[in-house]
């Protein structure tokens, strides 16, 4: 793992909204789950950082667009409205750094689908960081998830302890 990722990581486990910010700040390229703090996200990762941030609702993807726009960061986020069968990150092959899924997986019909595009979306050594809601996914569930990713190549190198939540960060061979 990358000196980068293992500073953010030991960031993430701090649990408190200004080190995750300064986690991300620290990785570039990256894949998120939709979440309305992508505008911060953008700033962090500076000007030659880009963030593709992903949901199946347009409505989302437009207020996210609106507020890049509104903070003069469109240039560094990619939104993109996506399939409910498929992310719509193929074009990305080999070229994302680190992808942070938060409470995301569970949402996809197909988990393995979900894994199957992220590792195909990653560079060799790029790292995945997953986290759902223990309150929401069962243990059981989350473990199968984690068998999902491993299936492609996407192995577990640490379980973070992230609040309420199932948390491993995965590596691709």
């Amino acid at each position: 793992m990358s000196q980068t990722v293992e500073q953010a990581l030991e960031l993430i486990r701090e649990n408190r909204p200004e080190s995750t910010d300064r986690a991300l700040a620290l990785l570039q390229n990256t894949v998120y789950s939709f979440s309305m703090k992508v505008c911060g996200h953008s700033r962090l990762v500076g000007p030659s950082g880009r963030v593709i941030a992903v949901d199946v609702q347009p409505k989302m993807i437009d207020r996210l667009k609106r507020r890049a726009a509104k903070a003069g960061l469109l240039d560094r986020v990619d939104a993109r409205v996506a399939p409910t069968e498929s992310m719509g990150i193929m074009d990305l092959h080999g070229s994302i750094d680190f992808t942070l899924a938060f409470a995301v997986v569970h949402e996809f019909p197909d988990a393995g689908r979900f894994f199957a595009e992220v590792a195909a979306a990653s560079k060799s050594g790029a790292t995945v960081l997953v986290s759902e809601p223990s309150g929401h996914v069962k243990t059981a569930a989350f473990d199968s998830e984690l068998r999902d990713g491993a299936g492609v190549g996407l192995r577990v190198v640490d379980r973070p302890s992230i609040r309420r939540s199932h948390a491993a960060l995965l590596k691709k061979s």
